[in-house]
């Protein structure tokens, strides 16, 4: 079974080492870097070529929404996943329309973030249920 390859970027310290130690839970899973700001992200990105990315939105540098443009096309076959505290749905559609594979909010169940891991290495879209629920709303009311 191959790993997979798996970048964290997340300004903080404490959500990392949480996120790398469900992650390396995994016997599927294994994180090959990991960054502390947009520009670091984006850098390796490019260096290590992961199978996906998890992406913080806020961040110092070069926030995660000016990132995800420079690593889709630095690195295409990258899936990113954004992984933020913000639930407003311009958020999401930002996201989603730049390519995105995922959104999972850090108030979701740990179980979130891996199922979303998951379904970008398989090339899928995975949303917390929360957002979901809020997409699917604004696209019935539009």
């Amino acid at each position: 079974m191959s790993c997979i390859r798996i970048l964290i970027a997340d300004d903080h310290a404490v959500v990392r080492g949480g996120v790398r130690q469900l992650l390396t839970s995994q016997a599927d899973m294994e994180i090959v870097g990991e960054a502390d700001d947009g520009i670091s992200a984006f850098k390796l990105a490019k260096s290590l070529k992961p199978d996906v990315l998890l992406l913080d939105i806020g961040m110092p540098g070069l926030n995660g929404l000016e990132a995800i443009g420079l690593i889709r096309e630095a690195v295409p076959e990258t899936r990113i996943v954004i992984l933020s505290m913000h639930a407003k749905e311009s958020y999401v559609h930002q996201t989603l329309s730049a390519g995105v594979s995922g959104y999972v909010l850090k108030a979701s169940p740990s179980t979130d973030i891996l199922n979303a891991v998951r379904a970008a290495y398989r090339n899928e879209y995975f949303l917390s249920s929360t957002i979901k629920a809020g997409v699917i709303e604004a696209y019935l009311q539009s």
